[in-house]
């Protein structure tokens, strides 16, 4: 007698995953499109300063922002669509480390008091250790969908969240040996 694990299909948290992926791909898209028009992004004076700082004035700064928003629009864009969103991830957080830079190149603008008093600036900056969470926990999910697809397994080809793969390996598992101990 052959007993199948039940399916554990946890769909709640697939979904909280995809709208955590739709939400940070909406936010980054919108930020970047704000940058293709002068003066609509309240960060774009900041984003060209500290663009000039990093490249060392080597690049005009109206290409600069134009990169800048064409970037962040292509990662948001890549999110959205669920569509190569490691190297999105990858994008995204080489974005978050030059998002601080701003506390080394201009500390007079980030803080009233240094170090806690922070301006409406700093704080629009220190947010963005909240999309440094949200791409790490879409980096984990992603992994292991990639760890998923390199696993043979007799579960459907429809489950889309790694935990409840584990469960159901687990379980069939379980149940072969159980089956073997009374067949003995």
């Amino acid at each position: 007698m052959q007993s199948k694990a039940p399916a554990v299909k946890n769909s709640s948290a697939f979904s909280a995953f995809t709208i955590l992926r739709i939400s940070v791909g909406i936010v980054y898209f919108w930020f970047g499109t704000l940058k293709f028009f002068q003066g609509l992004s309240p960060a774009e004076q900041l984003a060209m300063q500290t663009i000039h700082k990093i490249t060392f004035g080597l690049i005009n700064d109206h290409l600069n922002i134009v990169i800048l928003a064409s970037w962040e629009c292509l990662i948001g864009v890549f999110l959205i669509m669920g569509k190569w969103v490691k190297p999105a991830l990858m994008l995204l957080f080489l974005h978050m480390v030059c998002t601080f830079s701003p506390f080394i190149f201009f500390p007079d603008q980030v803080f009233h008091i240094a170090p806690y008093g922070l301006s409406l600036t700093g704080q629009y900056i220190v947010k963005n250790i909240i999309i440094i969470a949200a791409g790490l926990v879409l980096w984990k999910i992603e992994t292991q969908k990639v760890e998923f697809t390199k696993v043979p397994s007799n579960t459907s080809e429809s489950a889309e969240f790694m935990p409840e793969i584990k469960i159901r390996e687990h379980s069939t598992k379980e149940y072969a040996i159980k089956e073997n101990d009374i067949n003995n």
